[in-house]
């Protein structure tokens, strides 16, 4: 078992003061048998009143009014989370799924929301890219194909800008940040009939351990037996204990870590500014020991 604490970072500042309105908050990692979150701190300024929810797709979600105008807002979450590895797998064919994917019938209604395509219009392209890959077999081994094969032809570009590219758009460019490349995939498993869904969350890496990174995102592939599966396009590899997942939707819309609205004159917001860190608690015991 290890122990991780991450602070997540935004602060938003405004040039004279405007008035917030409602702000839903996708901050809290979400739990299981693998992720445990021992404890979290949000700190949130300015004055302000706050609920927690779960939303239909089951994620923490914290719904923030605030009670005065301000010109720098501020939303600062602190979580401690213990992650275990989950049980190996007994080798053979006793966990192998095979395509074409066919989900239990009691299952079909929710399954079959995740077969919808976030860009139906994209069609046709994704299924001249997916021409390239052989559709039967291992569905998993087919999932880290196209992962892997992401990862080759599509290059990582950052972007700030809110939103994400259609699998369209980052097929012509050729580039794409973390949220696009999973939207790309995500679209793409869902034309091959199976359930997909956009995860977002952090990344325990040498970035984020060093303060300087963001939030990161995937996809979760639903695999009978297996369950959801992750699957990280922009690392081209199957997600692990370094993905810590916040939350999880239909659309890629559905998990940003923070939206909401001001009142104030256009272009009133000057600057953003977001970052994450994970510091290793178990390195930190052992360095004062």
């Amino acid at each position: 078992m290890s122990r991780l604490q991450i602070e997540h970072s935004t602060i938003y500042s405004y040039r004279e003061p405007v008035s917030l309105g409602r702000h839903r908050l996708v901050l809290r990692p979400r739990e299981g048998h693998d992720v445990h979150v021992e404890r979290m701190n949000l700190h949130i300024s300015p004055l302000h009143e706050t609920i927690w929810s779960r939303d239909v797709f089951s994620n923490s979600v914290a719904i923030v009014d605030f009670l005065e105008p301000t010109a720098r807002l501020q939303i600062i979450s602190t979580v401690t989370i213990n992650r275990s590895t989950p049980s190996e797998r007994a080798g053979g064919k006793a966990f192998r799924v095979y395509l074409p994917v066919e989900y239990e019938p009691t299952e079909a209604i929710v399954t079959g929301s995740y077969k919808l395509m976030s860009f139906p219009d994209d069609r046709d392209e994704i299924q001249s890219w997916l021409l390239q890959f052989n559709y039967t077999g291992d569905a998993e081994a087919l999932m880290v194909k196209i992962c892997t094969r992401i990862k080759e032809q599509i290059t990582y570009q950052r972007r700030d800008v809110r939103g994400v590219q259609s699998p369209k758009q980052t097929l012509q460019l050729q580039s794409g940040s973390c949220r696009d490349l999973a939207t790309l995939m995500m679209d793409a498993v869902r034309q091959l009939g199976l359930a997909a869904r956009f995860a977002s969350g952090y990344l325990d890496c040498p970035a984020s351990q060093a303060g300087r990174s963001s939030t990161h995102a995937w996809v979760e592939v639903y695999l009978p037996i297996l369950g959801w599966c992750g699957f990280d396009p922009t690392l081209g590899e199957a997600t692990s204990l370094k993905h810590i997942v916040v939350g999880v939707s239909q659309h890629p819309r559905g998990v940003m870590p923070i939206t909401g609205v001001f009142s104030g004159p256009a272009g009133a917001c000057t600057e953003m500014l977001a970052q994450v860190k994970i510091e290793k608690l178990d390195q930190l015991v052992a360095a004062g020991s």
